[in-house]
C-alpha cells in the first residue's frame, strides 16, 4: 500500500495522521470496477466526531 508523499511532507510541517477506513473487498480505488460502500459513511462520520468531542473541554457541573 503506498500513501503520497506529500502527505509525509505535511507530517513534517504539522502533527497529523493518515486514516484508513475499511471499504471491504471491493475493487481498489482508481479501478474501474471501484464501488464505494455507502454504508461506511457512518462509521467514518462517527470516528471523526469522536476525535473532535475527545479534544473538547470536558463538561462540569
Amino acid at each position: 500500500m503506498l500513501i503520497s508523499e506529500d502527505f509525509g511532507a505535511m507530517l513534517q510541517a504539522v502533527p497529523g495522521a493518515f486514516v484508513f477506513i475499511g471499504n471491504g473487498d471491493a475493487a481498489p480505488l482508481h479501478n474501474p470496477r471501484y464501488d464505494f460502500n455507502d454504508a461506511i459513511v457512518g462509521v467514518g462520520a462517527r470516528y471523526f466526531a469522536e476525535l473532535a468531542r475527545m479534544r473538547l473541554p470536558r463538561a462540569t457541573a
